[in-house]
C-alpha cells in the first residue's frame, strides 16, 4: 500500500512538472507507422529498457460484425485459432486431412438434420456415435497446445487472445531476438489455419457461454441489460452468442469468416519493446507482405432509434440482489464522451466518488457501486451504473439514491477543484497504461483499429483539459433523462 501511494505521488510529480501536452508530443513522436502495399497497418515503438518485445495483432473485427446466421463466429473462431496449422499441432497432416473431411461432413450433417421439425432420432444418434468415434481416431493426429509449447520454450508470456464486440486481438511478450520466430509462426497461423477440434471447441463455448452467463447472475445481469437497451443495434447480441446460436455455427461459415476478414486489410501489427523499426518493418513485410489483402469488413449499417421511454426488466435468480442503470451516450471522439468520461470519474471511480460516498460510506444503502462505459466504443454506446443492495436495503432504495445524485449533477455545478481532481485521475491511468510495453501495445492497437488513428491517445489530454464545469451540466441535462435510461434489477423469486 505504501508503494502504490508513492508511485501515485510520483506519477501526480510528473504531471505536475511535465504537462498532458508534453506528454502525448513524446508518444507522437516516438510512434513509427507503416502501412504495407497489402493493407496492413504496422505501428512501432522503440523501448529499450528491456531485451523484450509486446506484439499485438489486431483485427478490426468482433461481435458487431457478425449476421444474425453467425452470432458467435468470432469467439468460436479465437477458440480454434489456437488449434494449429498444417504444419504446427499435428502429427501428419496429410493423414489428418481426409479424416477432418469426414468429420466435417458428418457434423454438417447432424447439424442439418437436428433443426428440422421431425428429425429422425435413430439417424441422429447413429451419426453422432459416427463423429464420437472419428473424432477419437483423430485425437491421435493432434498435438495439444503446440502454439503455446513453441512460445514458452522460446521465453513468450502472455500468449493469449480476446475477442471483443469491436475488435479481436492475438497478444504475446517474448525476447526481442525471437521476434523472428513469432513472425514466422502467426504468419503461417494466418494463412494456413487448420480448424481442427470444431466441433470439440462448439461444445467448450456453449458450457463457457451456461457457466459465464446462464448461471452467473453477473452474466445473466449484463446480458439482459444490453438486449433491453438496444433493440436492433447489434451491440444487443452477446460475443459468445446465444446458445441456439453456437449449437448452430458451421465450420463452413468459420472459416468463411476467417478468410473474409482475418486478413491484411483489416490488421494492425503493434510492436512495442526493443526493436530497431527499418529491420522490424523488413521483417514484417517478409513475413505478411505477400498475404492477399482481404475483404475491408463492412460497417454497420443499423442505428438503434432513439429510445422514447424508459424501459425496465427484471431477472430472477437464486443471488442477492443487484440493479443496473443504463443511459444511451454518443461513443468516441464526439465531444460528449469525454464529458462521460468526466462524469464516469466523479460518480463512482474511487472511494471519494460521489456514488460511493453516499450510497457505501454515509448511507450504507449499497455493498457496492460502479460505473462504466458499454458495450462496445465504435458505435455509441452506454455509461453503465451498476449497484448491490446492503442488507436490508432495497434496490428501490438504491436507485432512488442514484437518481439524487445525477439530480445534482444537473443542478449544481461540479466544483473546480473536484473537476481538476478527476482530471489529474483520468492522466495518471493514462500514464500507467502507457507504462508497460504490453500496456502501450494494446492501447496503440485499440485505437488504432476504433478510430483509424491512434493519434486519439495524443489528443485525448488536450480534449478533456478543454471541458468546464458547464460542459458537464449540460451533459447531464441532455442525457441523464427517463426516457433514455434502461434499468434490470436482479431477485430471488420470493423477493
Amino acid at each position: 500500500m505504501i508503494l502504490m501511494r508513492m508511485f501515485v505521488t510520483l506519477i501526480l510529480l510528473f504531471i505536475t512538472f511535465f504537462p498532458a501536452p508534453l506528454i502525448a508530443q513524446e508518444l507522437a513522436d516516438k510512434v513509427q507507422q507503416y502501412q504495407l502495399e497489402n493493407g496492413l497497418t504496422l505501428l512501432i515503438v522503440e523501448r529499450y529498457s528491456s531485451p523484450t518485445v509486446a506484439a499485438y495483432i489486431t483485427f478490426r473485427v468482433g461481435g458487431v460484425n457478425e449476421t444474425s446466421d453467425q452470432r458467435g463466429v468470432a469467439h468460436l473462431l479465437e477458440h480454434v485459432l489456437f488449434k494449429g496449422t498444417k504444419t504446427l499441432g499435428t502429427i501428419n497432416y496429410r493423414k489428418e486431412k481426409p479424416l477432418l473431411e469426414q468429420i466435417e461432413q458428418v457434423g454438417s450433417e447432424i447439424d442439418r438434420l437436428k433443426i428440422e421439425p421431425h428429425a429422425d432420432e435413430e439417424r441422429l444418434a447413429a451419426l453422432r456415435a459416427q463423429l464420437a468415434e472419428l473424432q477419437q481416431d483423430h485425437r491421435k493426429l493432434v498435438v495439444k497446445d503446440e502454439f503455446s509449447r513453441i512460445y514458452a520454450e522460446n521465453g513468450g508470456v502472455g500468449f493469449n487472445a480476446f475477442t471483443s464486440k469491436d475488435l479481436t486481438s492475438y497478444v504475446i511478450s517474448l525476447p526481442a531476438n525471437k521476434l523472428e520466430l513469432w513472425a514466422a509462426i502467426e504468419s503461417d497461423r494466418l494463412q494456413n489455419a487448420v480448424l481442427r477440434e470444431f466441433y470439440t471447441e462448439r461444445d467448450v463455448v456453449r458450457e463457457e457461454r451456461r457457466r459465464s452467463y446462464e448461471s452467473s447472475p453477473g452474466g445473466l445481469l449484463y446480458e439482459t441489460l444490453l438486449a433491453t437497451a438496444y433493440r436492433m443495434h447489434p451491440y444487443r447480441n452477446p460475443v459468445i452468442g446465444w446458445d441456439s446460436d453456437i449449437d448452430n455455427l458451421s465450420l463452413a461459415e468459420t472459416r468463411t469468416f476467417l478468410k473474409d476478414y482475418y486478413a491484411p486489410v483489416n490488421m494492425i501489427i503493434t510492436l512495442v519493446g526493443d526493436v530497431e523499426a527499418e529491420k522490424a518493418l523488413e521483417l514484417v513485410k517478409g513475413y505478411f507482405g505477400k498475404i492477399a489483402p482481404g475483404k475491408p469488413v463492412p460497417a454497420v449499417a443499423d442505428r438503434e432509434p432513439q429510445q422514447r421511454g424508459e424501459r425496465r426488466a427484471q431477472v430472477v435468480f437464486d443471488a442477492e440482489p443487484q440493479l443496473v442503470i443504463a443511459y444511451h451516450k454518443p461513443t468516441m471522439p464526439h465531444r460528449d464522451d469525454y464529458v462521460f468520461d468526466l462524469l464516469m470519474q466523479i460518480l463512482a471511480e474511487g472511494r471519494t466518488s460521489r456514488l460511493y460516498r453516499k450510497l457505501v460510506v454515509e448511507d450504507q444503502l449499497a455493498a457496492s457501486v460502479g460505473v462504466y462505459g458499454a458495450p462496445g466504443s465504435r458505435y455509441d454506446n452506454l455509461m453503465v451504473i451498476s449497484a448491490t443492495p446492503r442488507y436490508p436495503h432495497t434496490v428501490e432504495e438504491v436507485e432512488a439514491a442514484v437518481y439524487a445524485e445525477l439530480e445534482r449533477l444537473k443542478e449544481e455545478l461540479v466544483t473546480p477543484g473536484e473537476l481538476e481532481k478527476c482530471r489529474n485521475r483520468i492522466l495518471t491511468d493514462f500514464l500507467r497504461g502507457l507504462n508497460g510495453n504490453e500496456g502501450l501495445a494494446r492501447m496503440l492497437s485499440s485505437y488504432q483499429a476504433l478510430n483509424g488513428d491512434w493519434r486519439y491517445l495524443v489528443n485525448y489530454e488536450t480534449e478533456i483539459k478543454k471541458l468546464t464545469q458547464d460542459d458537464l451540466r449540460d451533459v447531464a441535462r441532455r442525457y441523464f433523462k427517463p426516457e433514455n435510461r434502461t434499468v434490470v434489477t436482479l431477485s430471488r423469486e420470493d423477493m
